[in-house]
């Protein structure tokens, strides 16, 4: 079923995708393409060269000499080429798109009409992952482990203590494991201690 789902919601992203066109995705790019400090007079004059170059029907010699003017600012013969490019129609912003992604692909993958499929793509592909079942050892808790813990340390004080030192030294080490034990294992190392092995 979520195999059904994941297709369906591909191909309604490709086919959103598709309805969009470029002279609609250049409406909404333009104002960060106007705003875009990376456009400077070096690539905006390499975009319209490519642009007059290769597309010579998109932008012909005097429109490209037009906006390749060193006397008009850059930010408004930029404003210019796109409104220029927006008139003409589909083919001349298409082939804008190539040329941005010619010459400056920082600028054209951080488009917002670009950003915004890749998003929604990545939604698609990659839905927000469920998160994992936790499996737990015990449900008993640190507490329980430490009970253990101190039950195995004092049967260790215990065996060591008593071949090494006798029942005497055990009774001192089976008093120092009591400490940090439950209330039931204290009373029987309490009364391991009190009532000596006998020999």
């Amino acid at each position: 079923m979520g195999g059904l789902f994941r297709i369906w919601s591909l191909r309604k992203t490709a086919l959103i995708f598709t309805l969009e066109t470029f002279l609609e995705q250049l409406q909404a790019d333009s104002r960060f393409l106007k705003a875009d400090r990376r456009l400077d007079t070096e690539v905006v004059d390499r975009l319209i060269l490519q642009l007059n170059r290769i597309y010579p029907q998109v932008l012909t010699d005097n429109e490209a000499k037009k906006f390749r003017d060193l006397d008009v600012p850059t930010c408004i013969r930029l404003a210019e080429l796109l409104t220029h490019l927006q008139v003409k129609g589909e083919e001349a912003c298409r082939e804008f798109y190539r040329a941005l992604h010619l010459h400056v692909e920082e600028v054209y993958f951080g488009l917002p009409t670009r950003l915004r499929r890749r998003e929604s793509i990545d939604l698609v592909i990659s839905p927000a992952s469920t998160p994992r079942q936790r499996f737990v050892l015990n449900d008993r808790g640190p507490l329980f482990f430490l009970s253990c813990f101190s039950v195995a340390v004092g049967v260790a004080l215990l065996y060591y203590c008593g071949e090494s030192k006798g029942a005497g030294g055990t009774s001192r080490a089976l008093g120092l494991a009591a400490l940090g034990l439950g209330r039931r294992v204290r009373e029987v190392l309490i009364w391991y201690t009190e009532d000596p092995i006998p020999k």
